[in-house]
């Protein structure tokens, strides 16, 4: 092989390894993007947690629940929150009723990621908030408080959620 081929064969061999390269570092970006959410991004990426979403923020607890964790939230739907009295959550997302909404909130975390079939051997869990959650299991149906398990085992990055159908309240 003539000096001429050599270069132009390490040529393409360098573009090769050159387009490998980038191919390789491409994947793994598109991999970091690929990440599980956190508990937040989860329930403000559904519309059917917009109010949840909305009454994390008036608590100022999105950075929270967007930590480390883990954390296992007993989320409610916006129906669930759409049961609650006339005017209560109204009054609840004032500034001046912050630390009741937070209170109600946090009731509604666990620490730790407790996942269904955890969950169904249990009966309380202790809640960010203080206060034991009552958890009854009963012909397969699971309820915390009053409110029923409706869905169950959506992982985050920094815990899991279980969907409910009631928002629940310490001391209730």
């Amino acid at each position: 092989m003539t000096i001429t081929g050599r270069f132009i064969a390490a040529i393409a061999l360098c573009g090769a390894f050159l387009g490998a390269t980038n191919a390789y570092a491409a994947h793994h970006e598109g991999g970091e993007s690929m990440a599980k959410p956190t508990i937040v991004e989860i329930a403000a990426g559904n519309a059917d947690f917009s109010t949840l979403v909305a009454a994390l923020e008036a608590a100022g607890l999105v950075d929270a629940l967007s930590g480390e964790g883990p954390f296992t939230v007993f989320a409610p739907t916006n129906d669930a929150f759409a049961q609650l009295p006339a005017g209560t959550l109204e009054m609840l997302l004032l500034p001046e009723n912050k630390e009741k909404l937070v209170a109600i909130l946090t009731y509604h975390v666990v620490p730790g990621k407790v996942m269904a079939a955890d969950v169904v051997t249990l009966t309380e869990a202790d809640s960010l908030e203080g206060d034991a959650i009552s958890i009854t299991v009963s012909d397969g149906n699971v309820m915390v408080d009053s409110a029923n398990v409706v869905k169950t085992d959506i992982e985050a990055s920094n815990g899991v959620i279980h969907v409910i159908d009631a928002v629940i309240t310490p001391g209730s």
